[in-house]
């Protein structure tokens, strides 16, 4: 489909795409950091007690990110809290772009979500060895289990660790990719007469659907994260 080719910017669509290349997930990826600059900069640059409606949107979105960073991991990680709003913010606008017709949904490509998921893995996996040393380890060891099952159960962990940024990357892009394949499936419908209103209606429902997706996609990758962070900074609970 249309929305998950990956085309060069300028030039000609059977153009090569190499690493340089500016293309349109690169166009789309840029206009979602834009957005989050001009809601958290421009919206809030005339801070005043009684908040424009630019200013209450975003301290509505720093405040519930903000909530879900203290009451997930504590407050001992709301220093790590720009890195995670970052994430929400763009995650968000990345997947309500995808919703404007012609658009291009740059976290329905793994390539873009698994840099996402790895990026939190490794830095939570750096940190919770810098902050408990090997006392990270106690994270794969249930001290609570008999002891002969102690070892099975350590494997299990350290798999279910690593499989981790999978899940967390693919989990994104499998949900965006789906509703979009869906919308288009529904639109393909709607060109034939005899089902076209059945498929119109199909197509308000599942768009409707997806805007809730795209809400609860990025609520879900943000507080994941806060889940593996709370697990690097204390490993024994």
């Amino acid at each position: 489909m249309d929305q998950f080719i990956v085309k060069p910017l300028f030039g000609e669509a059977g153009d090569p795409v190499a690493w340089y290349t500016i293309t349109n997930a690169t166009a789309w990826m840029a206009l979602a950091v834009a957005c989050v600059a001009i809601l958290m900069l421009l919206m809030t640059r005339g801070r005043a007690i009684v908040p424009s409606k630019g200013q209450s949107m975003a301290e509505l979105a720093y405040g519930f990110v903000h909530k879900m960073v203290e009451d997930v991991t504590g407050r001992d990680a709301l220093k790590y809290f720009p890195y995670i709003f970052t994430l929400f913010l763009f995650i968000f606008f990345a997947n309500f772009l995808a919703l404007i017709p012609m658009s291009f949904s740059p976290t329905s490509h793994i390539a873009v979500t698994a840099v996402l998921g790895f990026g939190v893995f490794i830095a939570v996996t750096i940190l919770g060895f810098v902050k408990n040393g090997a006392g990270f380890l106690k994270l794969f060891w249930v001290d609570s289990a008999p002891l002969a099952l102690r070892p099975i159960l350590a494997v299990i962990e350290i798999i279910s660790y690593f499989v981790r940024p999978v899940s967390h990357s693919i989990r994104l892009a499998g949900n965006v990719m789906a509703g979009h394949a869906v919308l288009k499936v529904f639109a393909g419908f709607a060109a034939i007469t005899a089902v076209a209103p059945i498929a119109i209606l199909g197509i308000v429902a599942i768009f409707g659907l997806e805007v809730l997706v795209s809400a609860i996609q990025a609520y879900v990758f943000t507080i994941l994260t806060c889940v593996y962070l709370k697990d690097a900074l204390h490993p024994h609970h």
